[in-house]
């Protein structure tokens, strides 16, 4: 259960942390084109405006950041890779080809340093 719990704050954190990563991004087509690849916002079922807006889509995300809302929740990089694994993993069953994987993780990515807060 604690494990759980880590890893939902660790998918909450990373969610809050898109919303950073994609003032970041790439140009608005290729940004789209990301958006488009995961099913636009009928295919971002979970954390939809968080996960729309860091791909691209035309949401607002309103939550917490990503430092603020994992600051107490003593995330190791153990427990931030098992996230990452999941997330794979989750994209594969939904049939996500692996480049788009690729480009949404690399905007994932930076996240680690606001969720990661033990060593």
């Amino acid at each position: 259960m604690f494990i759980m719990k880590k890893a939902f704050s660790a998918v909450a954190f990373i969610v809050c942390t898109m919303f950073t990563i994609s003032a970041w991004g790439q140009s608005a087509s290729a940004a789209s084109s990301l958006y488009q690849a995961f099913g636009e916002k009928a295919g971002l079922t979970q954390l939809v405006d968080q996960f729309c807006v860091v791909t691209g889509g035309p949401c607002v995300y309103k939550g917490a950041d990503m430092k603020s809302a994992h600051s107490n929740l003593d995330i190791n990089k153990g427990d931030f890779n098992t996230l990452v694994e999941v997330l794979q993993q989750s994209m594969d069953a939904k049939g996500i080809p692996f480049a788009t994987q690729n480009k949404l993780l690399a905007r994932l990515a930076p996240m680690h340093r606001d969720i990661i807060t033990v060593n």
